[in-house]
């Protein structure tokens, strides 16, 4: 339910647009919005640790909802009403994801927090799948008016609301964390900070998030009236390599997978120059949901496997704060690029593209030869119980993770 409403509003570029905004002021008002998520996720992380994942996720919702319905009488580009709402509406999501991530991931034992966390993305594409589907509906005509935005605003206020319902019935029965002393954040940061996977985090915010903030104004800029099959692709690829892999990082290990994510979404920065009608975009829409299949949920489960248990809320926030921070620093780059080039007779989308497929080679490089990712503990391959010890198997992780947090907990 969420995932639809968020789909829906992945034509934000046409509510700027019917505004009177531009590449450039829809690229501060998403970057800027994204101040708010990543300011806010580590505040997020502590609460979730201290009072469980229940409480932020029902109270997000809440917000997204309030947010959805206040952009209703924004009436200006240029105005903060705009901003602030964009950024309410950022810490919103920063709020239902953390949480549902958190809550999803400590239901499995660590060496398969990749695959539950894959799993849980499965669902969003689903949606992304019907709220892109209805935005095109909504809005897949040549002009958009005022009153087809605030439709969208309406529709996702009223799938936050199912999203509320939902959450509740999911949750029922979880109690709160017993209450004990915590150390400052910034401590247990230093302690058990994930290395160079951060880098890779927010460069993945970078290139993922350039679909859903500019594909819209790149596809009008092309001639096409409809971005809904790039996302139908997309997710349906998602969807298929997520069920396809979900086993390969307990077997190979998180690394090696989150280079074979990277280079996929790095092909995409390049496949995206060949688009020309709205059928090409299968193309592009293929080798983004291989990639972001691959690379998100091994990217959070290696970085929050550097924190015990009892800071696993921080430790996922903390690796969706990367991601934020890609978005924030993306959205504005990636706009200023475009409006520049073109200000200046050069191509501005293929200079964008090209811009971003560097900075994932850099990336990844960088990862690769850090000697902090190579020292970064992997999960080992688990090897197969002779079947009269299967069923010890549950016991023996359990029994694991808590010797496992003694001996990181002791001085």
């Amino acid at each position: 339910m969420v995932m639809i409403a968020v789909a829906l509003l992945y034509r934000y570029a046409d509510f700027v647009t019917v505004l009177g905004g531009s590449e450039l002021h829809l690229g501060w008002i998403v970057g800027i919005g994204m101040v708010g998520s990543l300011a806010g996720r580590l505040l997020l992380g502590s609460v979730i640790d201290s009072r469980g994942a229940r409480s932020v996720w029902l109270a997000a919702l809440i917000l997204l909802i309030v947010c959805c319905l206040g952009h209703l009488v924004v009436a200006d580009y240029r105005g903060p009403t705009i901003y602030v709402l964009r950024i309410l509406y950022c810490c919103s999501l920063a709020g239902i994801f953390g949480a549902s991530m958190t809550f999803v991931a400590g239901r499995a034992p660590m060496t398969r927090m990749a695959e539950m966390l894959g799993m849980l993305g499965t669902s969003g594409f689903i949606g992304a799948i019907v709220g892109t589907q209805l935005g095109d509906v909504l809005c897949g005509t040549a002009t958009i008016s005022r009153f087809q935005t605030d439709l969208l605003f309406v529709i996702s206020a009223a799938f936050g609301v199912a999203g509320l319902g939902f959450a509740w019935l999911a949750t029922r029965g979880q109690r709160a964390p017993a209450p004990r002393r915590r150390p400052p954040i910034v401590w247990i940061l230093r302690r058990y900070q994930p290395g160079t996977v951060l880098l890779v985090g927010a460069v993945l915010g970078v290139g993922a998030g350039l679909p859903a903030t500019f594909l819209r104004t790149y596809a009008a800029d092309l001639g096409i009236a409809r971005i809904g099959l790039f996302f139908l692709v997309y997710s349906l690829t998602a969807i298929v390599t997520r069920v396809v892999t979900r086993r390969l990082p307990e077997r190979f290990g998180l690394r090696p997978m989150i280079l074979v994510g990277m280079a996929f979404l790095l092909l995409s920065q390049f496949v995206f120059l060949v688009v020309w009608n709205e059928w090409s975009l299968i193309f592009p829409g293929f080798t983004y949901g291989v990639g972001h299949a691959i690379l998100f949920p091994t990217t959070v489960a290696l970085g929050t496997a550097a924190f015990p248990n009892r800071y696993r809320g921080l430790g996922t926030t903390v690796m969706l704060a990367a991601y934020d921070f890609g978005q924030l620093i993306g959205a504005p780059t990636a706009g200023w690029i475009v409006h520049s080039s073109t200000s200046v007779g050069l191509p501005g989308y293929p200079i964008m593209f090209c811009t971003v497929g560097a900075m994932f080679a850099v990336v990844g490089a960088v990862f690769v030869l850090s000697p902090s990712t190579q020292r970064r503990r992997q999960p080992v391959p688990t090897a197969p119980l002779p079947a009269p010890l299967a069923s010890c198997r549950p016991v023996i992780e359990k029994e694991k993770a808590e010797v496992e947090e003694r001996l990181s907990s002791a001085p």
